[in-house]
């Protein structure tokens, strides 16, 4: 009878994980494609490159992954970086960079700094990753309209890319060669934000970039009978002749591959990839945790080595990086996943897609690639993200805002070297500040010592200093004079001066050991002025108050024009 139930349990674990994998499939088909093309890829080489991509982190970090269901392949996140590397490496040197990347990545988590990554402040990621959002949207509103991104390949290129897209629209607009893709990548948009707002809950796992690729793909027939073209992706006639082997026997190359091995410009961009590539893998894996109770939790480090096997892999193939993408993976949890069976086979799928279906993709325009594109970036953006960052105070709001600045008008590793220059200057302001405040309770007499930041050796003498402090002057209301400061010095027969600031009808004098003293201004509005003393509870937020040095009592009178 228990064989029978787990039997049972077995076959509907797997038939759950088979149904996922098909949506998750049909997720990363189009992604797949729009983000090699956002990378750089040639559109001749584009969908066959990042279609391999997908099949690499379905399968081997599928198999591998430290988070079960943590879908991993070609991300929107990586695009700029990788865009960057691609149009200004040769291929072998772009491969040899993913490599290194990889062979970082296994490293760290075999040295078990997967949870390091957590101490990344937040503020540095989402201005990355808003950053990222911005540079997607702004190059690819450019190939929406089937133009090249001006700043590909430049310096500054992303800020050209962002100044220029008013001239991207009017193309779109007015030139004929431009309409036809602009028509199709703004169907495609509309399409995406209209399924995923509006769709039955019947059909709930039907992903919104499906949508949005198929009303285009048929916008696109429709305008090719009116004689307007969309130009749509293309494939190889065999996958193989994009992936890019080295050859270990060509003495040649190996003398090529020894000298960029030795390349500094090299090592620095491996250094960057694994950094970006394993934050979005180890943050997505986290967020995967926060949606599902039923898989078993993340293994940081060996999802550090899972991502890091994929992206030797993928080096040793000549494409593109990969690391893990909430888009797919949350695809994934909302479709049932139960194992890692669904990750795996969604890489699956898209390989037999690939080779028996090949015709399909051909009439995919790849405008609407670019508009799913363009979308993702302003998912990535996340305006919303300076209101949450506020509540944890100004210095993570600049964090975030100086990293996103720098990101979009320099270069991704500029932005993450200010980034975590601003982090550490937030982080020894908050080690060398301490603001102190003494606060006297005339109620109850007491008086408390209120310490604000690091209370380090280095502020000794100040928090010294402010313990001296005894006296409280608390004059709520005196209207004479209102706002200037006045020495009292008869009421004490000279021992100290009281330095009281006061507005409003009557000053409050007030000693940690005598309780309060009022001051009442004579009836005949001379400058005369009895102190006597009372018992009074003020309310906290009426006690505006100053330390002073201590002392007692000496007089009942005083003459305020002495003072």
């Amino acid at each position: 009878m228990s064989e029978n139930h787990a039997g049972k349990t077995i076959w509907g674990t797997a038939q759950q994980d088979l149904m996922a994998s098909l949506v998750v499939f049909l997720v990363a088909l189009p992604l797949c494609m729009g983000i090699a093309i956002a990378s750089g890829v040639p559109v001749e080489e584009a969908a066959a490159v990042g279609i391999i991509t997908g099949i690499v982190g379905g399968v081997v970090t599928g198999v591998l992954s430290g988070c079960p269901l943590q879908v991993s392949g070609p991300a929107a996140g990586l695009a700029v970086l990788v865009s960057q590397y691609w149009t200004q490496m040769d291929r072998t040197s772009f491969a040899l960079v993913v490599l290194l990347a990889g062979t970082m990545q296994v490293v760290c988590g075999a040295l078990r700094l997967g949870q390091w990554f957590r101490a990344v402040s937040p503020a540095i990621v989402q201005g990355m990753l808003s950053g990222i959002g911005v540079l997607i949207l702004a190059s690819q509103l450019h190939v929406m309209v089937d133009d090249s991104p001006p700043g590909s390949g430049r310096s500054f290129g992303g800020i050209i890319n962002l100044v220029t897209v008013p001239v991207a629209i009017y193309k779109g607009l007015t030139q004929n060669p431009h309409f036809p893709a602009a028509l199709v990548g703004v169907l495609t948009i509309v399409s995406v934000v209209a399924w995923s707002s509006l769709r039955p809950k019947r059909l709930a796992l039907i992903p919104a970039p499906l949508i949005g690729v198929g009303v285009a793909t048929v916008s696109a027939l429709i305008l090719e009978g009116f004689g307007l073209d969309p130009r749509n992706i293309h494939l190889p006639d065999k996958l193989a002749t994009v992936i890019h082997v080295p050859d270990l026997y060509d003495e040649a190359r190996q003398r090529i591959e020894l000298d960029l091995l030795l390349s500094r410009s090299v090592w620095i961009a491996a250094v960057t990839l694994a950094f970006v590539a394993t934050a979005e893998s180890l943050l997505t894996a986290v967020a995967v945790d926060s949606m599902q109770q039923h898989a078993p939790r993340t293994n940081l480090e060996r999802e550090l080595v899972a991502q890091g096997a994929g992206n030797i892999v993928c080096g040793l193939l000549g494409v593109l990086p990969i690391t893990g993408v909430i888009v797919r993976s949350s695809a994934n949890v909302l479709a049932g996943a139960r194992t890692r069976l669904s990750t795996i086979l969604h890489g699956v799928w898209l390989l037999v897609f690939v080779a028996v279906f090949p015709n399909v993709l051909l009439h995919v325009p790849v405008a609407s690639l670019a508009a799913i594109l363009v979308y993702t970036g302003w998912k990535l953006m996340r305006p919303r993200t300076v209101l949450e960052l506020a509540r944890y105070g100004r210095g993570e709001v600049l964090t975030y805002l100086g990293t996103l600045t720098v990101v979009v008008v320099v270069d991704l590793l500029t932005g993450l070297v200010v980034g975590f220059g601003l982090a550490v200057a937030q982080l020894l302001y908050r080690f060398s500040h301490l603001e102190i405040q003494l606060d006297t309770d005339l109620a109850r007499q007491r008086s408390v010592l209120r310490l604000i930041g690091a209370a380090t050796f280095l502020k000794l003498p100040k928090l010294a200093a402010s313990l001296g402090k005894g006296l409280v002057a608390d004059c709520v209301g005196y209207r004479n004079d209102a706002g200037k400061l006045v020495f009292v010095r008869q009421m004490f027969q000279g021992r100290t001066a009281a330095d009281v600031t006061f507005q409003g009808p009557a000053p409050w004098f007030a000693t940690l050991q005598a309780g309060a003293f009022r001051a009442d201004q004579a009836a005949d509005g001379s400058a005369k002025a009895a102190v006597s003393k009372v018992g009074v509870a003020l309310q906290p937020e009426q006690i505006r108050t100053k330390p002073l040095e201590l002392f007692r009592e000496a007089k009942q009178a005083v003459d305020l024009t002495q003072s």
